[in-house]
């Protein structure tokens, strides 16, 4: 008899087992492809990382640094990355070239990218930079940035400056002098770079002179992943904005787990005041995190298409969606 209810107990426990088993479902592997190496911007990502959000969602996440971060749209939409990291004007100029992506949710609601000065230059706005020479890194779209910047302050265009080609080295020639200006840097990095050399700077915000309010990074899916896998673009998103959500709260939190989970690799210097700036710059102005609007996507794309950088509008709808936010 002892056998028997021995035996009956060993059947439940298997039958638990087996059960708990059929119940647990197995980790997505998943690859996000950045924008550029780890810093400020991806603060959320680390937090959403450290605190298991993603690991909540049953995805087994890797978050890495492409060796050419350009090349992010094309390989998310050649399913190379699940997804990626990138930037609303690039993306609307590669659909302009038959890539398959869409933005799934905006992290930073308006643009970085600068012109900046040192403050003892007086060299304060557009119109100031008349026979001025300025660092750049060689982007076609930042000449074109110019050129509205410039317009929009009563000169003829980019004309009327002299553009320099440094690459992405923009502090040095400009602390150093050989240069009066550096357009391409960012707000939350090259600012601060500059202060922390001793240099003041001002700051010409490309919003503030002519050029169509933008979002500097946005989340990327195939076309074909947002059609065929929405339950995995909604775990991923629900993740993302938990993360978020925490750094906007608390940014300070997200630099200590992205110097953890870096190795102390970055800058600390620049990093902890430069997600400070961004902070207020992650949710829109009634406070929401990844929201974008149709406003936005068409007006930069109009912009794109008056200047000469596509030759037709396309639609919204094919550039982003709101589907996945909540």
């Amino acid at each position: 008899m002892k056998f028997k209810y021995l035996s009956i107990v060993l059947i439940l426990v298997c039958s638990i087992f087996v059960l708990s088993c059929g119940n647990t479902k197995e980790d997505t592997k998943v690859k996000l492809a950045l924008d550029w190496y780890p810093n400020a911007n991806h603060t959320g990502l680390y937090i959403a990382l450290e605190k298991g959000y993603f690991q909540d969602e049953n995805i087994d996440i890797e978050i890495y640094t492409p060796s050419d971060p350009s090349t992010v749209l094309q390989t998310v939409g050649a399913g190379q990355d699940d997804f990626g990291i990138s930037y609303q004007p690039d993306l609307i100029l590669a659909k302009s070239k038959n890539i398959p992506v869409k933005s799934i949710l905006a992290f930073v609601q308006h643009p970085l990218n600068i012109i900046m000065t040192l403050e003892e230059s007086n060299i304060t706005r557009p119109s100031d930079l008349k026979g001025k020479k300025i660092a750049y890194p060689g982007i076609p779209l930042n000449e074109n940035l110019l050129d509205t910047l410039l317009k929009a302050d009563g000169l003829q265009g980019k004309q009327e400056v002299e553009l320099i080609n440094t690459g992405y080295d923009l502090v040095p020639p400009l602390i150093g002098k050989t240069v009066d200006a550096c357009l391409g840097c960012y707000l939350s990095h090259e600012t601060i770079m500059a202060e922390n050399e001793g240099f003041p700077v001002n700051v010409m915000r490309m919003e503030k002179w002519g050029v169509p309010d933008y979002y500097e990074l946005v989340l990327v899916a195939s076309d074909e992943m947002i059609t065929n896998n929405k339950d995995l673009v909604q775990r991923m998103t629900r993740a993302i904005s938990k993360g978020y959500n925490d750094a906007v709260s608390n940014p300070k939190e997200g630099i200590d787990n992205l110097v953890k989970a870096t190795n102390e690799e970055i800058d600390q210097a620049i990093e902890y005041p430069g997600v400070e700036l961004l902070a207020p710059l992650w949710v829109d102005n009634e406070g929401r995190f990844g929201v974008q609007t149709e406003e936005k996507w068409a007006i930069f794309s109009k912009w794109l298409f008056d200047t000469g950088q596509i030759t037709s509008i396309p639609e919204t709808n094919s550039l982003f969606t709101n589907e996945f936010v909540k």
